[in-house]
């Protein structure tokens, strides 16, 4: 019998990772039942450039810094964890998003806090720096290209994943009409990123 793939391994794991609930996910999902499709896949755009970032970084052979200075970790980590309460905070004491800001303006402002949420998340260095790199192979060619070729990959199955969560939270948003509802699923939102930040840390 064949062994499998090493991209298809590559792509399974990357795969397994991303199904697992988290931050990311609870995010999304909220963002597009409170303000629509639009807004969540202009989020799901950040969140690529975000984990993509640290691909590129990952292919230059940057982000083993990170896995020699713990102190940067810790820095990513509670940065993160903090912004992550900063959006939970505004989510609880918001507007309700009837009165509100054009439809650009809170793409931008998602996109936006895609990326700055996936820059603060050691996860995202964890895995380029602990399981990327058991794929790498030595007779598979330059390691940079390698590096590059897996974390496109890993990118593309997240940026699929996240889109289907907003897909399917948007395609609900036409129930959710009234300023109440949207306020409580605001809210719900900031309760559920609270709970998600204190089983992943």
């Amino acid at each position: 019998m064949n062994e499998i793939s090493p991209l298809l391994a590559f792509a399974l794991t990357a795969l397994v990772i991303e199904i697992t609930p988290g931050p990311n996910m609870t995010y999304l999902a909220a963002l597009s039942l409170s303000s629509g499709m639009r807004t969540g896949l202009a989020a799901v755009a950040g969140i690529a450039l975000g984990l993509m970032t640290y691909g590129l970084i990952a292919t230059f052979g940057l982000a083993a810094i990170i896995d020699e200075l713990p102190l940067l970790y810790s820095v990513l980590r509670w940065g993160g964890v903090l912004y992550l309460l900063w959006l939970a905070w505004d989510s609880w004491t918001g507007a309700d998003g009837t009165s509100g800001d054009p439809g650009e303006e809170r793409s931008w402002a998602a996109f936006r806090r895609g990326v700055i949420t996936n820059w603060l998340n050691p996860k995202a260095a964890v895995f380029y720096i602990a399981v990327l790199p058991e794929f790498i192979r030595t007779d598979g060619g330059a390691v940079a290209r390698q590096t590059l070729v897996l974390s496109l990959i890993y990118v593309a199955i997240a940026t699929a994943i996240h889109a289907t969560i907003v897909l399917l939270a948007g395609s609900l948003q036409s129930v959710i009409v009234t300023a109440n509802n949207r306020r409580t699923i605001r809210r719900g939102f900031a309760l559920m990123l609270v709970a998600s930040l204190s089983g992943s840390h």
